[in-house]
């Protein structure tokens, strides 16, 4: 008897430790855990791949203890990542592993660790997933209320992570509408960070929801361990990095709770948005290499799939819209090689045209006195040019002046008692999407333009307010603090609708320029517009940012017209070329107000471009040089995952006399092979002296080409703007 309690107390003891110790790991990134059934979920350790034995020993190097998952009310003074308010008014919870379970997906393994409170039926699941073929950990959470009565959630993380206090700094963006994606770099000091967003409908154009720590002093883009994070939420969110007196820097990151209080009914189940990791040892920019690959194969929409150079009417024409004039641009860029035209604001609206920004939004129904023959006739003269046809659209909005505010005043967000609050032209209001009524409209929007027109290529939706005031018409008045959280799950679910039935359909988020460009959108749209400001010096600016968490192919990069509309400013149009081409291509410059020789360029332009896009948009990023440095230049490339092509770009930001730029060591090309090397866009009289000339790979990254400041050209033509572009071809 004695020797079977013994036996049945082993066996117990090792089913308990079967899952104490848990790994997630990707081919170069791993996260272990500590799991033990009936205790605290911890994170041990998270960075590159260990051996057996490193990980077996991992708690005698002196690894983390932090908590994985920490609820609010028995752990002092150390931030929380979930805040419940129990049935009975308790405020503390106290979650302890229950379970570990692992599943296999196609492309991942998903584990799952179920962890109960020690006294109410109250579960939260903490979801990790590895990918097998890209380094990216998805980590999420899934809070239950299994009892009887609702319990209310005040805060909802969907992860945090533990990083060593050493010389940590870290790198993030920051801006404002016309400048988003400014790069930020600061040390981690004592004292909190919280970086957040509470535009209600949109979330990256004053900051972003991505952040990078790099581990070793100073970020460099190519070397020094960097642990990247990404949150992927279409909505309010905040970050929080914690620093104490502790050796740790302890990161947060959800749902941002404020004013959005949750009501977690029994047998629900609330679903945190995903938080992305990575980690590299190859800098700022292999980390962004992580976030790009992931993007593109499992996150945006048809990342495999080449994007289209396209004209848009906007900057050309703004609200002036009429048959003749888009005619007449489809015929343009159709002559240069382009191979869609997008139709922008101000084709609809009967009762209250659309002449101007203060109407007809939620009319979509063609201004016939603009287009007599209506959208299918534009979709014919596109097919007649060889092109293909888009459109805009802002289905999320509305304006006090329209036929839809008249008969739905109660579709709009408002707060209750209040006046409305509206926001561009004096008349423009958001619509609730918690209403099931509302999201039905939205998806008719859509499917009314392709069931008339599914020649259609191409949508733009734009979304230009935020929510301005806290009110659902809709939601009962003890969920009036679900707005925020309800009007995305409204989004979700029209998107997955849109989705379901027009999947080829490419469809850019746009949202005042940058608003939306998040991993939260992105899977049900192709690529986002970087900014409003089409300026090209201050894009290299925007665009270097926005790439340390996003590829090319998902950055909308136009040639625009000068002086630019948004800064005023003349840039060459050479220097315009070579900074759009460094995204997605396309433009916004009307080609009736070109020159020949302005023709000439950019048909050039265009041809080169689809010479390099597969690389553009496929390659894998090294940022070489940052404007932010104060070099008065910037340079980056692009180079196949094979090693056999790259494209090498570099801009001058500055001009002085006596100025001596340094020389740009290239990066990412195999040392053993041989790259010719050929100039994009020529414009100088002669070619450059290493045009055709062969160069090894370990050559151009230990040396360099030597660039010349100013481009050689006749005198009436010399100006301040240089920039190159190298695209280099093994044999």
């Amino acid at each position: 008897m004695k020797r079977s309690i013994t036996l049945i107390i082993t066996l117990l003891a090792a089913a308990s430790s079967a899952f104490a110790q848990v790994r997630v790991s990707t081919p170069n990134v791993e996260m272990v855990l500590k799991a033990e059934k009936g205790g605290d979920l911890q994170i041990r350790y998270f960075g590159g791949r260990l051996s057996d034995a490193d990980v077996e020993n991992i708690g005698a190097a002196g690894a983390s203890h932090h908590s994985a998952y920490r609820a609010y009310g028995l752990s002092g003074a150390s931030e929380a990542s979930l805040g419940v308010t129990h049935a009975d008014g308790n405020m503390s919870t106290s979650l302890k592993v229950e379970s570990v379970d692992r599943t296999e997906e196609a492309s991942a393994e998903v584990v799952r660790i179920r962890m109960k409170d020690t006294v109410y039926p109250f579960y939260v699941t903490v979801c990790y997933r590895a990918y097998k073929d890209v380094d990216m950990i998805e980590t999420w959470t899934e809070i239950e209320n299994q009892g009887k009565k609702p319990v209310t959630l005040t805060r909802f993380d969907s992860g945090s992570l533990p990083i060593r206090v050493g010389d940590v700094w870290m790198s993030h963006l920051h801006g404002t509408w016309a400048a988003e994606g400014r790069l930020v770099q600061e040390p981690l000091e004592r004292g909190m960070m919280v970086i957040k967003n509470k535009d209600g409908s949109r979330n990256s154009h004053t900051d972003h929801s991505e952040v990078m720590f790099s581990l070793d002093g100073k970020p460099q883009e190519n070397v020094g361990r960097v642990i990247g994070a990404a949150l992927c939420y279409s909505g309010n969110y905040e970050l929080r990095i914690d620093t104490r007196d502790t050796d740790y820097h302890e990161f947060y990151a959800g749902i941002n709770p404020d004013n959005s209080a949750y009501i977690l009914e029994p047998k629900e189940i609330f679903r945190t948005p995903e938080l992305a990791l990575t980690y590299s040892d190859e800098g700022l920019s292999g980390a962004s290499r992580n976030f790009h690959r992931w993007g593109r194969k499992y996150k945006l929409a048809h990342g495999d799939r080449v994007r289209k150079i396209l004209l848009n009417s906007w900057e050309g024409v703004y609200f002036n819209i009429n048959e003749p004039g888009m005619d007449q641009m489809m015929a343009d860029i159709a002559s240069m090689g382009g191979e869609l035209f997008v139709m922008d604001d101000g084709w609809f609206g009967v009762k209250y045209p659309r002449l101007t920004d203060n109407c007809a939004l939620g009319d979509w129904v063609v201004d016939r006195n603009k287009l007599p023959n209506g959208i299918g006739w534009l979709v014919e003269q596109a097919h007649k040019h060889g092109i293909r046809f888009g459109i805009w659209i802002e289905p999320e909005m509305t304006n006090t002046t329209s036929e839809l505010f008249e008969k739905h005043p109660d579709w709009v967000i408002k707060a209750p008692e209040r006046d409305l609050v509206t926001g561009r032209g004096g008349t423009q209001l958001v619509l609730d999407l918690a209403n099931p009524e509302v999201q039905d409209f939205l998806f008719s929007v859509v499917d009314d333009l392709m069931t008339e027109n599914p020649e259609i290529d191409y949508i733009k939706w734009d979304a230009n307010m935020p929510i301005s005031n806290h009110g659902s018409q809709y939601l009962s008045k003890d969920r009036q603090s679900h707005l925020y959280i309800e009007y995305h799950r409204g989004f979700a679910k029209v998107c997955d609708r849109i989705r379901a039935k027009y999947p080829d359909l490419t469809i850019q988020a746009c949202a005042s320029g940058g608003g939306r460009a998040n991993w939260g959108v992105l899977p049900w749209f192709d690529e986002f517009w970087v900014s409003d400001n089409t300026d090209a010096l201050q894009r290299v600016y925007m665009q270097w940012g926005t790439s340390y968490f996003f590829p090319a192919i998902a950055m909308a990069s136009h040639i625009s017209a000068t002086p630019n509309h948004t800064v005023f400013r003349t840039t060459s149009l050479k220097y315009r070329i070579d900074v759009a081409m460094s995204g997605r291509l396309g433009m916004e410059i009307q080609p009736k107000n070109m020159t020949d020789e302005e023709k000439a360029l950019c048909r050039n332009a265009i041809a080169e471009y689809k010479d390099i896009r597969h690389v553009v948009q496929f390659g894998d990023i090294y940022r070489l040089v940052s404007p932010y440095d104060g070099h008065n230049m910037a340079s980056l490339m692009y180079v196949e995952p094979d090693k056999s092509e790259a494209v090498f770009y570099w801009w001058k930001t500055e001009t002085f006399y006596d100025d001596h730029l340094p020389r740009v060591k290239m990066a990412g090309l195999d040392p053993s092979k041989r790259y010719t090397v050929h100039e994009l866009n020529r414009i100088d009289n002669v070619p450059l002296p290493y045009e055709g000339k062969s160069f090894s790979g370990s050559f151009l990254m230990e040396n360099g080409l030597e660039i010349p400041v100013k481009h050689i050209v006749d005198y009436h033509k010399q100006d301040d703007w240089s920039s190159r572009v190298l695209y280099l071809t093994t044999e």
